[in-house]
């Protein structure tokens, strides 16, 4: 009975996602004006909980206001159902949960604006500098985790925007062997990995959780900014 509700629970969400492209929000509106595709709608099985729509971010507030659904360039779409067609048939019942998507200009500054007791280069880690662009901020990167059966994401050893080397890729073998970070943690990190890189992402050094379907020059070349 109880799994039977847990499947039931998961039909909803996706079920809701589905009617996430009717939207009277100006920046999903400005997304769609600019050809990018609400995900949900495009991928089956996909979950979102944009995390900048909520206060569970290092921000600690809402950022993203009426923007609630996530929306990705038609290209990076196309990744990204490959991605969970892998997932699934790597481990049936996964999910990927995306907390983060296509992320406008300004809202790019207000995560650079906040991050105030780094230096520049520092914070180039973790935000990357708006006068720069972020790959977000043309629709060609995605942060996510896995989620099970039952919609919980998996445990990842971090949570998401953990600002720290627990959440480095490139550090787990030394993290492992110290003790810090689990077994099972890096083996849910490459149940992710393998799911997106295996579908044309790339993930990048400090977080477990960012991977990007086009390198920053490309996206530039190939798409407009989102406002």
């Amino acid at each position: 009975m109880k799994r039977l509700f847990a499947k039931a629970g998961i039909i909803l969400l996706l079920s809701l996602s589905l009617k996430a492209q009717k939207t009277t929000c100006a920046a999903e509106l400005s997304m769609q004006k600019q050809g990018l595709l609400e995900v949900t709608s495009q991928v089956p099985g996909v979950l979102v909980e944009l995390k900048y729509a909520t206060a569970d971010n290092f921000m600690k507030k809402d950022v993203y206001g009426c923007l609630t659904h996530a929306y990705l360039q038609k290209e990076t779409v196309a990744k990204l159902k490959k991605a969970q067609e892998n997932l699934e048939k790597a481990h049936p019942g996964y999910h990927l949960l995306i907390y983060d998507a296509a992320r406008p200009l300004s809202k790019q500054w207000d995560l650079w604006n906040t991050l105030t007791e780094y230096t520049p280069a520092k914070r180039r880690i973790y935000v990357a500098d708006p006068r720069e662009h972020s790959i977000h901020n043309y629709g060609s990167a995605i942060d996510l985790t896995v989620a099970d059966e039952k919609g919980r994401p998996l445990e990842m050893g971090t949570k998401y925007d953990f600002f720290g080397e627990m959440a480095y890729p490139k550090e787990e073998a030394r993290l492992l062997k110290a003790g810090k970070l689990s077994q099972k943690a890096i083996d849910n990190r490459l149940i992710l990995r393998r799911a997106m890189t295996q579908a044309g992402f790339t993930s990048i050094e400090y977080e477990w959780w960012h991977f990007n379907a086009f390198s920053r020059k490309t996206a530039k070349q190939m798409f407009q900014v989102v406002p």
